[in-house]
């Protein structure tokens, strides 16, 4: 079954149809470290391609009318990497901001951060608080940054609020609807996904918006996220339009 999902880039421009795009996509931004190896390079370097690779895919997201884009940054589980990595990709998150906010600002994109933002260093927290302010009134695409996000936490936190307005008498039990729970989520304006894309091989979510993903239509390639562009982003598109959403129906004969 999955072998059928697996895609890899091709050379060729795909053509995407511009009523059926989806409406918010999810990537797991993997491979950085193996595309490093390959090229005998440390993994720190194939952070730095991969975050070159944002931007643009970024903008070429917006271009073709995806209003949100979710990418994972920094899991709950990354902090069990060597301290030296976790040091590095800290300090590249926070670079990343200081060099690219402004251009995503002129672009019209509005950045949004779900995740424990307050177990990050309060540095980091002031220029994600910046950066989240500078673009709030942009009105393109919403670019979602996951950091320290898991989506196991983010459920956790969820239910820890909606006891905690039970016991207070502020939420019924009956309240509780999956609307509500969506709403109580980081990503409560985009909840569900209609397409998720995975490159470098892998065939896991990997604790990545388990509520959110339900329904949601899996790309995968066997790219590296630094070999990603903007044409593999139209290939993903271009394959998700070609699928049937049936949301556990059936589509009359």
């Amino acid at each position: 079954m999955l072998k059928t999902l697996f895609k890899r880039s091709s050379a060729e421009k795909p053509i995407i149809e511009d009523q059926n795009i989806p409406r918010h996509v999810a990537i797991i931004m993997d491979g950085n470290g193996r595309w490093a190896k390959r090229r005998g390079m440390p993994r720190s370097m194939g952070h730095r391609a991969g975050a070159d690779v944002l931007k643009q895919i970024v903008i070429g997201a917006d271009e073709i009318g995806i209003k949100a884009l979710t990418v994972y940054g920094f899991s709950t589980e990354n902090w069990k990497r060597p301290e030296q990595e976790v040091s590095f990709l800290m300090s590249l998150i926070k670079e990343y901001l200081q060099n690219n906010v402004s251009y995503m600002h002129e672009h019209n994109v509005r950045i949004r951060f779900i995740g424990h933002i307050h177990g990050l260093s309060e540095e980091l927290q002031e220029i994600i608080a910046e950066s989240e302010e500078l673009t709030a009134n942009n009105t393109g695409l919403t670019l979602q940054l996951a950091i320290n996000y898991g989506g196991r936490d983010e459920i956790v936190r969820a239910m820890r609020k909606m006891v905690e307005s039970v016991k207070s008498g502020t939420l019924q039990s009956d309240d509780i609807t999956e609307s509500y729970v969506s709403e109580q989520l980081f990503t409560k304006e985009f909840s569900d996904v209609d397409l998720l894309i995975r490159p470098s091989s892998d065939y896991r979510i990997s604790n990545f918006l388990l509520w959110q993903l339900a329904y949601a239509e899996f790309w995968f390639t066997s790219l590296h996220w630094p070999e990603f562009t903007k044409e593999t982003l139209l290939e993903a598109v271009a394959a998700y339009q070609k699928r049937e959403r049936r949301f556990g129906g059936l589509q009359e004969e």
